[in-house]
């Protein structure tokens, strides 16, 4: 498990055109194309092929708040202060087809895996599930009492989740239609929600500059990062679940490992507030738009096999053992990225999915060492530390393997004694 196999993140591409905010971003399956939507009342489809011309879609009448590439890549939805989605056709000809989904700004779109569902959220409180075939209206989720800002399908269709302006996260049984339970420890608004690639697990980001990640299996908070210095605007999970990435107006993005449950990198490019991030479904790239106009397209370069097998487990509600250290700086242009360093703690922070703070950045090299007094360490007492880390993890990783076989076990048992009950019930009526 050696950090410096890492490489940082660099930028490939900038793309201006728009000319207003951006307020999102997402890109194609094959990553051939990015879409981004403006408060200029435009998207823009960018190529990723150098020197290729980009599309700018108009047809919208007001500020486009949300867009996204269907699981196909045959589509795109966006959705409008106009009031409207509009389902695209990323052609050179931009045809779209349009309804009237809300009665107030549309703030989110997002598709189902499969491609047959869209879920839109909105000012008016609601949130609104279609057929997307024939855009036909199946039914509407309505207890948030403030704008919902977000709302995301589990990446297997059954659950919803949705973030308001009313401060909680909102899960919902797509089947019954209810929703199973709310998240309210966020001291703000919640801009942004997402799920991770296992479905097991939900991130929001808070206008009270927090990122909380819960298990919604067990509803309960799993980690709580504090390492922006102003409201978080977006997020989006690494498809091998392993990273999270955070958009923010103190005009950052950042890197969360969420294994080590610490930050990775900080991110500076953006010249004002960064207002949407997004992975590529392969995790390779990160796009990223801001309010200068702007949208960014990011190399990732670390690899999750660059961690070893550690990365490859999947296993997040782990107890880690470590410190925060002081951040190195390098900039590359105007591009800046800071980078966490390793040290070795005689008593070592410990890190129970508790607050993760950015402190680090802003102080000086002598106080982090009044404050901490890091040991640096010879590469040999490092590479049997990080050794025994891994093996360490390796344990817990089957242990929670086995926990959550035994766990899926009982849930079959208790499905059939139900199935079995409701048969004599029905047989006994009969």
């Amino acid at each position: 498990m050696a950090f410096a196999c890492l490489e940082d993140p660099t930028l490939e591409r900038n793309f201006k055109g728009h000319r207003d905010a951006v307020t999102s971003v997402d890109f194609s399956l094959n990553k051939k194309q990015l879409v981004s939507g403006s408060m200029d009342s435009c998207l823009m489809i960018w190529s990723m092929k150098p020197q290729m011309r980009a599309y700018r879609f108009v047809g919208h009448k007001d500020a486009v708040m949300c867009v996204q590439f269907s699981p196909s890549g045959h589509l795109i939805a966006s959705g409008s202060r106009d009031k409207m989605v509009r389902l695209w056709v990323p052609s050179v000809k931009g045809e779209s087809t349009a309804f009237k989904a809300h009665t107030a700004t549309v703030r989110s779109v997002h598709f189902s895996n499969d491609g047959q569902s869209l879920v839109t959220a909105s000012d008016d409180k609601t949130v609104k599930v279609w057929a997307v075939h024939r855009q036909k209206f199946l039914f509407s989720l309505s207890q948030h009492i403030n704008w919902v800002r977000c709302a995301k399908f589990s990446p297997d269709g059954r659950l919803i989740v949705s973030s308001s302006d009313d401060k909680t996260v909102k899960l919902w049984d797509k089947a019954s239609r209810e929703c199973i339970h709310s998240f309210c420890e966020h001291g703000g608004f919640v801009p942004h929600v997402d799920f991770h690639p296992s479905g097991t697990c939900i991130a929001a980001a808070g206008t009270d500059n927090t990122v909380k990640v819960w298990d919604v299996r067990m509803n309960r908070l799993l980690q709580h990062y504090q390492v922006h210095s102003a409201s978080v605007n977006a997020l989006s999970f690494h498809s091998s679940g392993n990273y999270l990435i955070t958009a923010s107006n103190d005009s950052t993005l950042k890197i969360l490992d969420l294994l080590e449950g610490r930050l990775l990198y900080t991110l500076h490019g953006h010249q004002g507030p960064a207002t949407c991030v997004s992975f590529s479904r392969t995790g390779d790239l990160f796009a990223s738009g801001g309010f200068d106009e702007q949208v960014m397209v990011w190399k990732t370069n670390f690899d999750a096999a660059d961690y070893g097998d550690v990365l490859k487990t999947r296993k997040y509600s782990m107890n880690v053992n470590g410190a925060l250290s002081n951040v190195k700086s390098m900039d590359p242009g105007n591009v800046n990225i800071q980078k966490s360093g390793v040290y070795r703690q005689e008593k070592p922070l410990e890190m129970d999915f508790g607050d993760v703070t950015d402190k680090q950045e802003t102080q000086t090299a002598e106080s982090v060492r009044k404050q901490q007094e890091p040991i640096p360490i010879d590469e040999m007492s490092l590479a049997n530390t990080l050794q025994h880390i891994v093996g360490q993890l390796d344990v817990l990783t089957q242990t929670v393997s086995i926990l959550e076989q035994r766990l899926t076990l009982t849930e079959d048992k208790l499905k059939e004694c139900l199935e079995n009950q409701q048969k004599i019930a029905q047989s006994k009526s009969s």
